[in-house]
């Protein structure tokens, strides 16, 4: 899906996101990632099931306001024991979908907030009869 906002120069904003690609200004990644308005990086986990304490402890180290998880193609819930690190930093976390968090990082990035969105790719559906 394309998103359609404008940002200032140098921002990192996402313009698109599909099944096994993200697209940030005009360049598609197609591997999980940390996105901030300055920088994008990648991301160890390759699902949510991969998903360790050590992954948000990356994350911790941050001048983050707010963490933005996607999750996926569904939106599922870390134990609170992976997270713990952001907790422990006074580092908000919301959990979503990787589409919404998405659409959600634009708007927050664009708001001039302390944002990161942490992106597991989007399942690619898979071929088959049943």
């Amino acid at each position: 899906m394309k998103i359609h906002l404008e940002s200032g120069a140098g921002q990192n904003l996402i313009h698109a996101y599909a099944p096994g690609s993200i697209t940030i200004n005009n360049r598609a990644y197609t591997r999980s990632l940390i996105v901030t308005p300055a920088q994008v990086a990648d991301w160890p986990p390759l699902s949510f099931e991969d998903l360790l304490g050590v992954h948000f402890e990356m994350i911790a180290g941050m001048p983050l306001e707010v963490v933005i998880l996607g999750t996926g193609a569904k939106l599922r819930f870390p134990p609170p024991a992976l997270t713990r690190a952001l907790v422990e930093a006074k580092i908000g976390l919301e959990v979503m979908d990787t589409g919404a968090a998405c659409r959600t990082y634009n708007i927050l990035m664009s708001d001039g907030r302390r944002v990161a969105a942490a992106l597991l790719m989007i399942e690619k559906l898979k071929q088959g009869i049943d």
